[in-house]
């Protein structure tokens, strides 16, 4: 179940996930692609925390080999 981010502009965790799989990894990047932080900016720090916690669940796939050894 989503869980709101931004009460304020309504955007929910995985709306900020998905952005950040789609490149926009930072809060200004966010800000632009969803305008989150952009009114009272009670919701930055949990979506710093969102960022970083995304950012190292996709780490171990994107260094994964793209190959396979054949014998």
């Amino acid at each position: 179940m989503p869980m709101y981010v931004c009460v304020c502009k309504g955007i929910t965790d995985h709306q900020i996930k998905d952005a950040v799989y789609q490149g926009a990894t930072s809060v200004g990047r966010l800000r632009k692609a969803l305008g989150v932080a952009t009114q009272c900016g009670k919701c930055t720090c949990l979506t710093r925390e969102i960022i970083d916690e995304t950012l190292q669940q996709r780490e171990p796939v994107e260094t994964m080999p793209l190959y396979y050894a054949v014998a």
